[in-house]
């Protein structure tokens, strides 16, 4: 088995609100991916007096921890569960309730012998390939119908995070475990799966916002040059000509390969 990771800040100034990170039982069987894209608040804060990278370094320590350790538990409940822990470490300092609150998109994958299972919420991405060669990409796109317009405008979007009930509503992981129950899950067979990579939105790039390639090439590039070179490549087209790409001309970004 190989896996590798990398991840880079959108600002060296600045704090990288991503979180990747794996995990290998002790009997070599199986493994898990944990990859975690921080949403960085507009001005005017989050409620909260400990950031946006403690949060995910929470969430994702706990996402890690019991996805590899507590395999009775689907990955819905996995979420559940650590959203749950991250929100008691700070529910008495911090107001959870508001619309800003730290949250992230998450990538989880869990696999042993027999099985695959896979968790995405929000716009990060699961690449998997299968024997015969063929990736498929699992998404959640609830953020992509979102017109641009409204993503536009602070507010609109307040509007829409975790809005249950709303038509374009996108959901992230914040204070509420109940949004695990909106994230695409599934489980495959174990053979069916070669290798699976996890991508944050400023990883992806590559391929959704400067046409690079295509998913397969995606993970092609992965595999023989790994993921620090996909990154700098991102980097290389973010600092040429061109418009800013959506939010800003830098993101955080993270990607994490793994062959199986």
């Amino acid at each position: 088995m190989r896996i590798e990771m990398a991840s880079l800040p959108g600002d060296p100034q600045r704090p990288n609100e991503d979180w990747a990170s794996a995990a290998l039982p002790a009997s070599g069987q199986g493994g898990v991916l944990v990859v975690l894209d921080g949403v960085t608040p507009p001005a005017g804060g989050d409620g909260c007096t400990h950031g946006v990278p403690w949060f995910t370094a929470r969430l994702g320590g706990r996402l890690t921890e019991l996805s590899g350790s507590r395999r009775n538990m689907t990955l819905a409940q996995v979420l559940a569960e650590a959203i749950g822990r991250t929100a008691d470490d700070h529910r008495t300092s911090c107001d959870l309730s508001h619309v800003r609150t730290p949250q992230a998109t998450v990538v989880l994958a869990r696999w042993d012998e027999e099985r695959f299972d896979y968790l995405v919420l929000s716009d990060s991405v699961l690449l998997l390939r299968a024997p015969d060669g063929t990736v498929t990409a699992v998404r959640d796109d609830r953020l992509d119908r979102v017109p641009r317009a409204v993503l536009g405008s602070a507010a609109a979007t307040d509007a829409l995070r975790n809005a249950a009930g709303e038509p374009l509503a996108f959901f992230t992981a914040a204070a509420d475990p109940a949004v695990a129950a909106r994230a695409v899950t599934g489980s495959v067979p174990r053979a069916a799966v070669t290798a699976a990579a996890a991508l944050t939105d400023g990883a992806t790039r590559w391929t959704d916002t400067f046409h690079e390639g295509g998913w397969p090439e995606c993970l092609d590039l992965l595999r023989t040059e790994g993921p620090r070179a996909l990154l700098d490549r991102v980097r290389a087209r973010e600092s040429g000509p061109g418009p800013v790409p959506r939010g800003k001309r830098h993101d955080d970004a993270s990607a994490v390969y793994a062959e199986l």
